[in-house]
Formats: C-alpha cells, sequence, structure tokens
C-alpha cells in the first residue's frame, strides 16, 4: 500500500541512510588512554565528543499534542576534527567519523509542550549516552503558518571510566508542513563540560548549532533526515520508527 501511494519511500530512505553509513569509519575500540593526550588535544577530544554526543532532536518543530508519539532508531555520523580520539582509544578506532546509533522517545504534553530521552551504547567501544529534552511551542503551526518552538536538552557520557563529558543546548527551530513531507531548520547554542581522572585540566567548550532537516510522514511509518554544523564539526542524521 504505501509503494503504491509514495513510490519515492524506499528512494528516499535508502539515499539518506547511505549518505549516513558510507562516510562512517570508526573502527571501534575503549576509551582508555585519555593520559596519553596533551592539554591541548584533550581540548580537542572534548570539541569533538561534545559535537557528535550532544543532543540532535532530528523531528520538526510542531508538537506532538498530548496523544502524540515520536518512537524511532537513528544513526548519526559526525566529522572528528583531530586526532585525539584515535590517541585516546585503545584497539583499531579510527579519526575520521564516528557514528552513533540511539533509540530515541518523544511525547508530546498538554499546552505545546513536548519531552524526549534517548539511550545509546556505540558497539565495539565502551561510550554509552543517554539524554532528554523539553520543547515548548512557541507556535504550533497550521495549514498557512509555520510551527516555531524552543528546546533545552543535555546529554552525558556513560562507560568511559577515565572522562566525565556532558552537553547542554539550546536552540530554536522552524518548520511547516506540506502533505506528507516536513521541511525543518534551526539554530542553537552547546555547552560541552568535560574532566578525567588522569591529570588534564577540565574543558568547558561553547559551540554554534546549525541544522537543517526533512521529515517525512506516511501514516504510522516516519523518517526524518538531518544534516548539522556544531562548531567545526558536521553531522548527518537518519531516523526510522512511528509518529503520531
Amino acid at each position: 500500500m504505501l509503494r503504491t501511494k509514495h513510490p519515492s519511500w524506499k528512494v528516499t530512505m535508502t539515499t539518506v541512510a547511505a549518505l549516513v553509513l558510507a562516510p562512517a569509519a570508526w573502527a571501534g575500540g575503549d576509551i582508555d588512554s585519555v593520559g596519553n593526550l596533551s592539554q591541548g588535544l584533550f581540548k580537542d577530544l572534548t570539541a569533538d565528543l561534545g559535537a557528535a554526543l550532544s543532543y540532535k532532536a532530528i523531528r520538526p518543530a510542531e508538537p506532538l499534542g498530548t496523544l502524540g508519539f515520536d518512537i524511532g532508531f537513528e544513526v548519526s555520523s559526525t566529522s572528528l576534527e583531530s586526532s585525539a580520539l584515535e590517541t585516546a582509544t585503545s584497539g583499531e578506532a579510527t579519526s575520521s567519523r564516528l557514528l552513533v546509533p540511539k533509540l530515541h522517545v518523544s511525547k508530546g504534553l498538554p499546552f505545546g509542550f513536548d519531552v524526549g530521552a534517548f539511550y545509546t551504547s556505540v558497539p565495539s567501544s565502551n561510550i554509552g549516552l543517554i539524554g532528554g529534552e523539553l520543547s515548548y511551542a512557541l507556535l504550533e503551526g497550521g495549514v498557512l503558518g509555520p510551527a516555531v518552538s524552543i528546546r533545552g536538552s543535555f546529554s552525558r557520557l556513560t562507560g568511559v571510566n577515565q572522562l566525565d563529558l556532558s552537553t547542554r543546548g539550546l536552540e530554536l527551530s522552524v518548520s511547516k508542513g506540506f502533505a506528507f513531507f516536513t521541511p525543518y531548520a534551526g539554530i542553537g547554542q552547546v555547552w560541552i563540560n568535560s574532566e578525567t581522572n588522569v591529570g588534564l585540566e577540565d574543558e568547558s567548550l561553547t559551540r554554534n548549532k546549525y541544522f537543517l532537516g526533512i521529515n517525512f510522514n506516511l501514516g504510522l511509518v516516519n523518517f526524518a533526515a538531518e544534516t548539522e554544523q556544531t562548531g567545526d564539526n558536521k553531522s548527518t542524521s537518519a531516523k526510522i520508527g512511528v509518529r503520531f
């Protein structure tokens, strides 16, 4: 039924998934050699991991509504702008891109509020991650007008004994639906904090964030793709699941 009604669905999903997965070059390994870093490289590691592990909503600005849910599996691929992760990691890690899969759930609340959370454990590594968000629709959108929302978010690295890293984010996003697809865009800032127990000084960074995405809703099946720039790091993400 879906193929008859929307014949481009398979092509779109395959194309965007290829864009996310093909450039990824993470070969795995545990972050257990942070002591090998200089202070400068530790700052670079903070910037790279902060961009890769910060919260990515990958959904339009319009609120879900009191009964609404957005549940999906997503994958993000983020460029690493230094060799810091490779130096801090045992095994055969590469310094090109970091691939992060996540299970993501968002729930609509009354009065234009939404909440969301995600969990991940990066394969072949000790990288774990949790995060959450609270968003509020300044404009809920409609047939003629766009939706505008403000979102606060956080994320925290887990599973790495030598590194405590967390992020906080604040962003403004706008979207406008057309039939079964909804383009969206946004700007914001990410605050990244890291500390370690191997003798390096703590790092606190602030990075600007810009993102652009599109959401396809085909009944219960939902697919979204997004590109993001956080500081010098570029991320490409895709999510498939259900949205109602």
